[in-house]
């Protein structure tokens, strides 16, 4: 069998340490997916296509109908690694749907990582519209909130709330970011701040607890946030904590945008009741992990021996609350005949 190793940037060390990520097989990808070692709707869409087409190289057997229900077995245990982001599936079933044009299962396994590949830089030129877009809405001189991280390293490329900050900042717009640190991943502190580091874009981490403030004094201009399910009535699934911020904007008038790609809306949830909240494990409340005095990076627990924790990893944010969504068509209200026109169309 041909090697079909995946390759990723292994996002648990970052920013202490920069690694390169094998994954050997399909099961090796879903568990890459599911510890967040990759993450970011986006990037774990990629990932994805990319394991599913593993699974089906590793299929061995010349039966066809064995091949058909392995692939469905595939999918959805790929799917289940991480429940609420909706281009996971999305991306699943745009590799599985260009395989069976015969019943040929060589050709179907050429098809599978040709299918992944082209999805792969699909997704990248989408991040590069968003940001394009978005970049419109930031003027100079401009400071802006972020949660969580939807940079390049949560997608392909670019990423999606970063995505208009890359632009902006390449166009020669002086920019500040307020990087929410984004408990308990601490994906702002750990991961968004290491890329605008590495773009040398100015920014400041600040505590969750901070941005209120920060916006009742005057200081934060917009706030742009990724998304992992988007809802047909316009109701945005993001990391934990999305929703306060979004609260705290509007109290605030402060302008609150969601970028995401148009594979992220759900056509079969019809609001965000509808959207799955993945529930993760408590350690990730209970301990934290950094770099010590010997460069070397430890797992600490914070929380005393005696107490469990509830770690809901996303939360719906009502469209009531979202001022627009930028797109790779374009911002759209999040209204439900909006949201329908753009959507279907894609």
């Amino acid at each position: 069998m041909q090697d079909s190793s995946v390759y990723m940037i292994n996002q648990q060390l970052l920013p202490h340490k920069f690694e390169i990520y094998r994954s050997k097989s399909y099961l090796e990808t879903a568990n890459a997916i599911k510890t967040m070692i990759i993450r970011g709707a986006p990037a774990i869409g990629a990932a994805g296509a990319y394991g599913f087409a593993q699974a089906i190289l590793e299929f061995e057997s010349e039966n066809f109908e064995e091949f058909k229900g392995h692939t469905l077995k595939a999918s959805q245990f790929l799917k289940a690694t991480r429940p609420t982001a909706n281009d996971l599936a999305y991306a699943i079933d745009f590799v599985n749907g260009k395989m069976f044009q015969d019943s040929s299962i060589a050709h179907s396994k050429m098809r599978a990582f040709e299918a992944a590949g082209n999805y792969s830089d699909w997704s990248a030129e989408v991040c590069r519209q968003i940001g394009e877009h978005g970049s419109k809405l930031i003027i100079n001189n401009s400071s802006i909130l972020t949660h969580c991280n939807a940079g390049a390293l949560a997608c392909v490329d670019f990423g999606t709330a970063l995505a208009p900050i890359r632009i902006a900042h390449y166009n020669k717009k002086n920019i500040f970011v307020y990087v929410d640190e984004t408990r308990p991943r601490n994906q702002g502190s750990s991961l968004t701040a290491w890329e605008l580091a590495q773009e040398k874009i100015n920014h400041a981490i600040i505590a969750d607890n901070a941005a209120g403030f920060y916006m009742k004094n005057k200081k934060i201009d917009l706030a742009i946030v990724g998304a992992d399910r988007i809802a047909m009535n316009g109701d945005v699934a993001n990391k934990i904590g999305t929703y306060s911020k979004a609260v705290l904007a509007k109290e605030n008038n402060v302008p609150f945008y969601a970028a995401a790609p148009l594979s992220t809306f759900d056509t079969n949830a019809k609001s965000g009741d509808d959207i799955p909240i993945e529930e993760r494990h408590e350690d990730e409340i209970l301990y934290i992990s950094g770099i010590d005095e010997n460069n070397q990076i430890k797992k600490i627990r914070i929380a005393p021996e005696e107490s469990s924790a509830k770690n809901p990893a996303f939360d719906v944010t009502p469209a009531k609350y979202i001022t627009g969504i930028i797109t790779e068509k374009g911002i759209i209200k999040p209204a439900r005949e909006e949201i329908e026109r753009f959507v279907r169309n894609k």
